[in-house]
């Protein structure tokens, strides 16, 4: 799997991980998908709080959804970190931040649909 990078400012990233939900939101995401609800538990915080911050990491591409099925045949989301890491430079007195983000193909993003259907 290859990754991908882009430059975001500094300000950003730091408002990001300053806040406690949206790291954990990124470290319970990165090993395992998650649904909204796991999200909720998992870090003890509100349905809301959870997806304004889910909201915010998707706009920056740092988190990936995937619509699963229960064994009801009902459909929901499970959110993964895309976000691979953040590397901040000092260079001639400015910061230069780079966020790199592991990279989804459409083979693999099917055969998640795929595992989530059996």
């Amino acid at each position: 799997m290859g990754e991908d990078s882009e430059e975001v400012g500094v300000d950003t990233v730091g408002e990001l991980l300053e806040d406690e939900y949206t790291r954990s939101i990124l470290a319970e995401t990165s090993n395992e998908s998650l649904s909204a609800q796991e999200l909720v538990d998992r870090c003890d915080a509100s349905p809301p709080t959870i997806y304004r911050r889910i909201n915010r990491l998707q706009e920056l591409e740092m988190l990936d959804e995937d619509q699963r099925l229960d064994p009801d045949g009902h459909h929901y989301r499970e959110f993964s970190a895309r976000l691979d890491r953040v590397t901040i430079e000092l260079r001639d007195g400015t910061y230069d931040v780079s966020v790199h983000r592991k990279e989804t193909d459409a083979v693999e993003r099917f055969t998640n649909l795929y595992e989530g259907l059996r």
